[in-house]
């Protein structure tokens, strides 16, 4: 199929399917004319892309999972590296996490501390 029907039936714009390449996360087959086709799987992979990338993953990340994610079933296969890649990830998301809640605990205190403060003045 050329990139218009695959735009069409996953509901990614071309652009984006260019990048997709770009990132060697899409490997179409390159015609005579040089037109980009992409084989039957192309659909199911551009869905898990945009499933991991909801996950907040990069690119590169996903570069390296998609190997062990070709097919349709949740979740990707526990290969080699899979299960690291996946714990890292969620390892990064719990620092962040942690780092907002910290960032929420200090802007909740400077609120509180403002209200203590008494009534509002304009200051401009």
């Amino acid at each position: 199929m050329l990139i218009g029907e695959l735009a069409h039936r996953t509901g990614v714009s071309p652009r984006l399917l260019r990048y997709y390449e770009e990132q060697r996360l899409l490997h179409p087959e390159r015609g005579a004319n040089s037109y980009r086709t992409y084989g039957a799987d192309a659909p199911a992979t551009v869905a898990r892309i945009r499933e991991l990338l909801a996950t907040g993953m990069n690119t590169d990340t996903i570069r390296d999972l998609l190997p062990c994610a070709q097919d349709d079933a949740p979740g990707v296969l526990p290969c080699t590296r899979s299960l690291g890649i996946l714990d890292g990830q969620l390892s990064e998301l719990d620092a962040r996490i942690e780092q907002l809640l910290t960032q929420r605990a200090l802007l909740t205190d400077q609120r509180g501390a403002t209200v203590a403060r008494g009534t509002a003045a304009d200051h401009s």
